[in-house]
């Protein structure tokens, strides 16, 4: 029973619109700056914000560190509501004008704390001894990092596709090519961004301190609030629409609600309820528990005279409940990646390491502890061209024929990567405590006498640890979810990330919690008393159960949709050539 389709179906909105004065190439290097900017801005005063807190605040390592994982989940987190909202209520121009006044507001108050000595407590910078924060300094404080992060949710979560927005793709051929070079430049613009943040950032922030640095991240989102605006009578600026997020909820309620119905012991069409054009007639037999939610139960009571769903919270179309299944089979996979981003973003202890190690170049240059992270994007940016234009086409060559490694073969060796980058980390750690105890440097800042560049394997294993499995996953995404849901497929990795600070915020509190028991924490404040070594073997050890848990999943989630394409055409082609051998 094929019924018109109604107003809560998914459809997609087509980018263009009749203003034909609107839009186009124009508009793309201000969106372009606006996330840039805003990029470099809060990048920028992420990798320092440890030092910060620690030595300004005068707070323990281990709770600056879990501010820094709440406050990294919550910018992870946001990007996520923000799309809910633009695409169901606000619209993607005013979600991103929103986030950036927010963002900018966060900014000033962050740079206040740093401005007004009655705005952080007291710290005597001879002895390392600070009062304790009161409760409205840690109020600004809260307040200005929740705002930072709710502002650049609402730009990051909307900017990429704005931008696509701008393009007329369905008579213009060449607006189309260019859509697909708006997502590669963006790309590059997001990771140059990031790498001008933690070191042009951070080196004003170690050298010319915290009020010129934080007042640089100030003027820099201002500059991006303004470039967006600017070509505010320029854009196109499309209506919200149904939001996927809207579907899914709709789908499970529906199916919670008919959960005593028995479904159809024959499947057949009339018993299920289609989208007007839909290319499914019956809903999977995978999780069949969600096909209630689109089983008509009664024609007459759940249909509308023109055919729609009376109530789209009882009754949903097998669309809906398809695409929520293909996103509940891909997540135990993708949810692998997240020990992958624990042991990547260790970034507030490397920071602390890399500080109290010899950093220098040369006699008059020290590379800032902050800007350490620079050569995970370096390795990044490096080993992704090496990979598509030397590794791949070298190896097709040795071997005959061609050599592509598959999806789930790229984000297995990521995760092998990233255990390797733990555990270099762990030896790097283990090393340098040792010389710190010889040469009796007891005090929590005193550096020893070993270069820092030590900690690079550790960088470059974790930048192809993202090269092989973040990108992996994000195609992985892309290529098993259906084309209505690349939205959704883009934002899994954010939703990634979110879970990963969590998850590092309770390793580090259970072992701070479990190692105090023992006497100085493993996490101390003082480097050389602690044993930082301990904590990465743990999440070294938590990595190799994790790439356990991938095996089992990979097993049981099957061969890919693009594996099984594959094979469907290698099979044609040899029946094609046995038939024309049988001639």
């Amino acid at each position: 029973m094929e019924t018109p389709s109604d107003g809560n179906d998914m459809i997609t909105e087509p980018l263009l619109t009749s203003h034909a004065s609107k839009g186009g190439f124009r508009t793309l290097p201000f969106i372009l700056a606006t996330e840039a900017f805003e990029r470099v801005a809060t990048v920028g005063i992420s990798p320092n914000m440890i030092v910060y807190l620690t030595r300004e605040f005068g707070m323990e390592t281990v709770k600056a560190a879990n501010i820094i994982f709440f406050w990294s989940a919550a910018t992870n987190f946001f990007p996520i509501i923000g799309a809910f909202l633009a695409d169901s209520y606000l619209g993607k121009y005013r979600m991103i004008g929103f986030g950036s006044m927010v963002c900018f507001l966060g900014m000033v108050l962050l740079w206040l704390t740093a401005m007004i000595p009655q705005a952080r407590p007291y710290c005597d910078q001879f002895s390392t001894i600070c009062e304790a924060p009161t409760t409205l300094q840690l109020l600004l404080l809260y307040c200005s990092l929740g705002l930072i992060s709710v502002g650049a949710g609402g730009i990051r979560s909307s900017c990429m596709a704005f931008g696509a927005d701008q393009l007329d793709t369905r008579n213009n051929p060449e607006s189309a090519r260019a859509l697909q070079s708006f997502f590669s430049w963006f790309y590059v613009t997001v990771s140059f961004s990031c790498l001008v943040a933690v070191t042009f950032i951070v080196y004003i922030q170690d050298n010319m301190g915290w009020k010129m640095g934080f007042g640089v991240a100030v003027m820099l989102m201002l500059v991006s609030a303004l470039s967006f605006f600017l070509a505010s009578s320029f854009y196109i600026k499309l209506k919200a629409k149904a939001s996927l997020f809207t579907g899914f909820a709709q789908v499970m309620v529906a199916s919670f609600r008919n959960r005593h119905i028995e479904l159809p012991s024959h499947a057949t069409n009339e018993a299920y309820y289609l989208r007007k054009g839909s290319m499914l007639q019956v809903p999977s037999e995978k999780l069949r528990f969600l096909n209630k939610a689109c089983v008509i139960k009664d024609p007459q009571w759940d249909l509308t005279s023109n055919g729609t769903a009376s109530n789209p919270w009882n009754l949903c179309t097998i669309d809906q409940v398809e695409n929520l299944k293909a996103l509940l089979g891909v997540m135990p996979l993708c949810s692998a990646g997240i020990m992958l981003s624990v042991t990547v973003n260790q970034g507030p202890f490397t920071v602390i390491l890399a500080g109290n190690m010899d950093r220098h170049i040369t006699p008059n240059f020290e590379i800032p502890a902050g800007s350490f992270s620079m050569f995970l994007m370096i390795s990044l940016v490096v080993w992704i061209p090496f990979y598509d234009r030397i590794a791949l086409p070298l190896a097709s060559k040795i071997k005959g024929k061609p050599v592509r490694l598959t999806l789930k073969q790229r984000m297995g060796i990521g995760l092998l990567c990233s255990c390797a980058s733990i555990a270099s980390l762990a030896i790097v750690e283990y090393t340098r405590r040792n010389i710190a105890i010889q040469g009796l440097s007891d005090g929590p800042q005193a550096p020893v006498h070993m270069s820092a560049l030590w900690l690079l394997p550790h960088y470059a294993l974790s930048g192809l640890a993202e090269a092989f499995n973040g990108i992996g996953q994000i195609e992985f995404c892309y290529s098993e979810l259906p084309k209505t849901m690349s939205t959704i497929a883009a934002n899994i990795n954010g939703l990634g990330f979110f879970f990963a600070d969590l998850v590092a915020s309770l390793i580090t509190n259970t072992v701070d919690s479990v190692s105090k028991r023992g006497g100085e924490s493993w996490i101390s404040s003082n480097v050389n008393k602690g044993h930082y070594d301990y904590y990465f073997c743990l999440v070294a050890g938590l990595s190799v159960l994790n790439f356990m848990y991938f095996l089992a999943c990979s097993k049981a989630y099957g061969p890919c949709r693009g594996e099984i394409e594959k094979k469907a055409e290698i099979s044609r082609k040899e029946d094609h050539e046995k038939r024309i051998d049988d001639c």
